[in-house]
């Protein structure tokens, strides 16, 4: 198992450098940049003082080089104007908008937003794993017509809307008020009982929302793969064997269905961040979603590109810890290479 990991974790690097260079490359395709725009807007009010230090910064920043050197200078691989100073060194780049350092702009909020979307994850799983049971061993039952029109109530109701009835409702009937991820007091604090209490009492709202979605496709796709499972020769050979339904169901019905099921653990994890932008919007979550936003908005090209990079770290996580599981859950996945026979 160590090997395989240590495989992995090695092949993650030419995976992170082509994923960077992509992030770039789509990243600069739109015209000009944050700074040129803004030396547009200053000349064409006549301010010269300010075009010269923007000029300046443009230099200071590498943006006036070529685009393979920019995007060298940007990862760390070649000296820019303050030597190699980049990504791989530890430098995130600088944010035009906010003007201070990414670092700054995001370090309040990566925690929180990993945090958000590890709560959505078990969410997702927590729920969807025993009604996909329920309705495959019960199919066309009530109960698995009602789960089935549920399921299609959250795959057709919009996340933001969801969040804003949920608003609505909670502030109308309970006086609460359910944006945030924690209490106005906590914020800006260091962590403490009270504050990490705060954020788990804050995490239901939004966990609710934007895992509704997930959850309901994760039902569907379950209880697709365990009644094609429950329909093979293998579980009417151990029904006539005598075995318990329970059994029949859990000792390999179950197991082979659940591959997909854990497979889609590394392709939760940037639909989660992607879809809970406008979310984070509605709710005022202090995530990376409003900011990432806010930064392809601008143009605010280094910014962007990070918050971009760090969901492609989560993904490649995640995307590990799926492939390590079903090692361990299907025996016919083998991690090395096997002898011929």
């Amino acid at each position: 198992m160590l090997p395989y990991v240590l495989r992995r974790t090695a092949g993650m690097v030419p995976t992170l450098l082509i994923i960077s260079f992509l992030i770039f490359l789509i990243i600069e395709l739109p015209p000009g940049d944050y700074l040129s725009n803004q030396i547009e807007q200053l000349r064409a009010q006549g301010e010269a003082a300010s075009v010269a230090k923007l000029e300046f910064l443009r230099q200071e920043f590498a943006l006036d080089r070529p685009f393979f050197e920019r995007y060298a200078v940007w990862l760390g691989a070649w000296p820019g104007p303050n030597g190699f100073d980049g990504l791989i060194q530890g430098n995130w780049g600088w944010s035009f908008e906010f003007e201070k350092p990414v670092g700054e702009v995001v370090s309040g909020t990566l925690l929180l937003t990993v945090v958000l979307n590890f709560a959505t994850i078990l969410f997702v799983y927590i729920v969807s794993f025993p009604i996909g049971i329920y309705s495959a061993t019960r199919q066309y039952s009530w109960g698995d017509y009602g789960f089935t029109f549920v399921g299609y109530l959250g795959l057709a109701t919009p996340n933001f809307l969801l969040g804003l009835i949920l608003l609505f409702l909670m502030n109308e009937y309970f006086g609460v008020s359910v944006g945030g991820l924690m209490a106005p007091q906590f914020i800006g604090e260091p962590m403490s009982l009270d504050k990490f209490l705060s954020i788990l009492s804050h995490l239901i709202v939004p966990t609710l929302v934007i895992g509704t979605a997930g959850t309901a496709a994760m039902i569907r796709r379950l209880r697709a793969n365990l009644l094609d499972e429950l329909h093979r020769q293998y579980v009417t050979t151990a029904r006539a064997k005598g075995l318990s339904e329970r059994k029949v169901v859990l000792k390999y019905p179950l197991r082979m269905a659940l591959n997909p099921f854990i497979a889609d653990i590394g392709n939760l994890i940037p639909s989660l961040v992607s879809g809970s932008v406008i979310v984070s919007v509605v709710l005022n979550l202090p995530t990376v979603g409003p900011i990432l936003l806010a930064a392809l908005q601008s143009q605010d090209q280094y910014l962007a590109g990070f918050i971009l990079l760090f969901v492609a770290v989560l993904t490649l996580i995640g995307m590990l810890v799926s492939d390590l599981l079903l090692a361990v859950l299907d025996p016919r996945i083998r991690l090395g290479k096997q002898a011929a026979a």
